[in-house]
């Protein structure tokens, strides 16, 4: 497994060793042994899967503490733009953001610890996107920051569809706003 540092401060991109052949392909997208000697040691408590088409755009979501997740993500079916905002305070990169194409072609994971804001637009025309998360998913302690916030300033793939956001999502708040207690 491949770790390379994003420009914001414990936000990683790893890349599993895949090994193809004529039958097809394996990969490790989670061995505990191998994530502790990266670094993380984070202990998931949860996997999800959603399945959007193109256009769909989720989040930007994170939890206040107690309920505060960090999230291992990946993408095995299709394509997306995947984007994670540095929402701590006290942050040298407080307000950034880091976007990476996921695919099931380049099998590139994300590590987004608690205090980042996370969403992703859909590329393909279906995709399957994966998470492991550090805590439980509590609706009460769940928080939007709004996806075209001028402060942040996303620059998002452009389509020839328009983007399909949640009634939820549509109302994100700005990160001037935000309640980030994690």
């Amino acid at each position: 497994m491949n770790l390379t540092r994003t420009s914001l401060s414990e936000l990683w991109i790893l890349e599993p060793k895949v090994f193809e052949d004529s039958r097809g392909f394996f990969f490790e997208s989670y061995n505990e042994k191998v994530f502790v000697q990266l670094g993380i040691t984070a202990r998931f408590v949860q996997d999800n899967v959603s399945r959007s088409r193109k256009g769909v755009l989720r989040g930007l979501h994170y939890q206040l503490a107690p309920m505060a997740q960090g999230k291992l993500v990946r993408v095995s079916l299709g394509e997306v733009f995947d984007v994670a905002v540095d929402i701590r305070r006290a942050s040298p990169t407080f307000g950034k953001w880091f976007g990476i194409t996921l695919s099931e072609q380049n099998k590139k994971m994300v590590w987004i610890p608690p205090g980042f804001a996370h969403g992703f637009l859909v590329l393909s025309d279906i995709a399957e996107f994966n998470y492991k998360v550090t805590n439980f998913y509590s609706p009460e302690h769940e928080r939007i920051l709004r996806y075209d916030d001028p402060q942040v300033c996303i620059n998002w793939p452009k389509l020839n569809v328009p983007f399909s956001l949640s009634e939820k999502d549509q109302k994100g708040k700005l990160l001037q706003d935000l309640d980030t207690t994690f």
